[in-house]
Formats: structure tokens, C-alpha cells, sequence
């Protein structure tokens, strides 16, 4: 069962100061990792990192931009002196229909989701690549969405963004093993999960008329995924996994967390 832990091991996660992000860092945390956590939000990210204790720093990041991933790369050294695992979680989620959505709202979306886990991948695999600064190989875990398996209505940017995640992680899983660099790379894909993000998204839809109320919003979520809606935690679960050498051999895969939701 230690093959399940991540002892010894350092992890970036992007999108870390609150919410599903939080909870993968104090997971990890949990495991036997150290953990750089990485996010705009300065304040939360800094109580989040005083709540995990030592083996936690933070740093800003705005995945958007190179630079600061170059810089993020570099503290992550400075402050643990090696990368092991990074998990690409930093996203958002706009609603709305395809007639509606803005030409900004939708690169925004595109921004942050897609070219943001693309630089996340790149400068992973310039640090963990033989010869690069940490130079031990590791495993990139990317969040996407059952949004990235399946169409939605009014997250025609978001599923654009997710499906771009999926098809990434493959390619980018494909060529570090035929590089011979030692880095796993993998998708995973939640359901609505009991997050700001879930509530937001449950508002969002009384907000469009698919719904009269929250209520109701909330009552067909939880049914369409026969689990229920699921909590942090199932997702968190599932990143430490990937992140593990229980998953050694686990490459350009999808994890699924959905509840159910793509079998029914």
C-alpha cells in the first residue's frame, strides 16, 4: 500500500488556494508530499498554505503567462529542490449559450483552461525531464471534465477547453514515453462536484431558464449522476492516485469521476 503514497515526492498545483484545488493539495499533503501552491489569489493561497503547515509554500500564478510559470518552476526548486508532480487544476467555467457568448468570454475560457495546462505541461517537462532541473521524471495530472467526454448545454468554451485537455494529455503522454523521459501524464474527468464551481454552475442554469429554481437545478444533477453529486475528496483521491507509483503503468488515460453519470 505505500505504492500509494507520494512520500518524498513535490507537487505544483495550480488553482491551489481554495476550493477542489485545496483539497488535491492537502491530499497530497496528506500522502507524504510537499506541495508548492500556486494560484492568483494571494491571500487565500497563503492561508491555505498556513492551514497545510511546513511542507507547503506559496507562490502566485497566473497560468495564462510564461513567465510566471518559468518563475513558478523556479520556487518550486528553491523551496523544495525538486518537482515530482504537477497537477494542472486552474480553471473557470462560463455559462453560456452558443448565440450569447462573447468572442472575449470565449478565449478567456481557451486562456485558462487549454493554453494554461499547455504551459504547465511544457515547463514540467523541461524541469522533470532527464537533464532538466529536477531530472527524476514524475507524472503531470490534468483536470479536465466529463465536459471534455460529452457536449452540455450553454459550456459550449468549456467544452471546448476540456476536450482540448483530453486530446493534450494524450499527445503529451505519448511523446514522454516515447522520449523515454519518465513522466506519466493524465486526464481526469468529474462530474458536478459540491464545489463553488458546481454551485456557480447550478445557479447558472436557472439563470439561462433551463431551470425554475436551484432546486430543481441541484435535484436533476444529483440524478442524472447515479452516485449523487460528488465531493472534493473523490477527486482528490483520484489525482493522488495518478500522482503515485500504484499508477506506474497508467499513461494518456482518462479517469472518470462521474457518479455514474457516463454509464447511465
Amino acid at each position: 500500500m505505500d505504492r500509494f503514497r507520494v512520500d518524498g515526492k513535490v507537487a505544483l498545483v495550480t488553482g491551489a488556494a481554495r476550493g477542489l484545488g485545496a483539497v488535491i493539495a492537502a491530499t497530497l499533503v496528506e500522502a507524504g508530499a510537499k506541495v508548492l501552491v500556486t494560484d492568483v489569489l494571494s491571500d487565500e493561497g497563503a492561508k491555505t498554505v498556513a492551514r497545510l503547515g511546513d511542507n507547503a509554500a506559496f507562490t502566485r500564478l497566473d497560468v495564462t503567462q510564461e513567465a510566471e510559470w518559468e518563475a513558478a518552476m523556479a520556487n518550486a526548486l528553491k523551496h523544495f529542490g525538486r518537482l515530482d508532480i504537477l497537477v494542472n487544476n486552474a480553471g473557470i467555467e462560463i455559462t453560456r449559450l452558443f448565440a450569447d457568448i462573447t468572442l472575449e468570454e470565449f478565449n478567456k475560457t481557451m486562456a485558462v483552461n487549454s493554453t494554461g495546462t499547455f504551459l504547465g505541461i511544457k515547463h514540467a517537462i523541461r524541469t522533470m525531464r532527464p537533464g532538466g532541473a529536477s531530472g527524476n521524471g514524475g507524472s503531470i495530472v490534468n483536470l479536465s471534465s466529463v465536459s471534455g467526454l460529452m457536449g452540455s448545454v450553454g459550456l459550449g468554451s468549456y467544452c471546448a477547453s476540456k476536450g482540448s485537455v483530453r486530446l493534450m494529455t494524450k499527445a503529451a503522454a505519448v511523446e514522454c514515453a516515447r522520449l523515454n523521459y519518465g513522466i506519466r501524464v493524465n486526464s481526469v474527468h468529474p462530474a458536478v462536484v459540491k464545489t463553488d464551481m458546481g454551485n456557480m454552475l447550478i445557479n447558472d442554469y436557472v439563470k439561462l431558464g433551463l431551470f425554475p429554481n436551484a432546486e430543481a437545478a441541484e435535484k436533476a444533477f444529483a440524478n442524472a449522476q447515479p452516485l449523487g453529486l460528488g465531493l472534493p475528496q473523490d477527486v482528490a483521491s483520484g489525482v493522488c492516485y495518478l500522482a503515485s507509483e500504484a499508477a506506474r503503468w497508467t499513461t494518456g488515460t482518462e479517469l472518470v469521476l462521474d457518479g455514474g453519470l457516463m454509464a447511465s
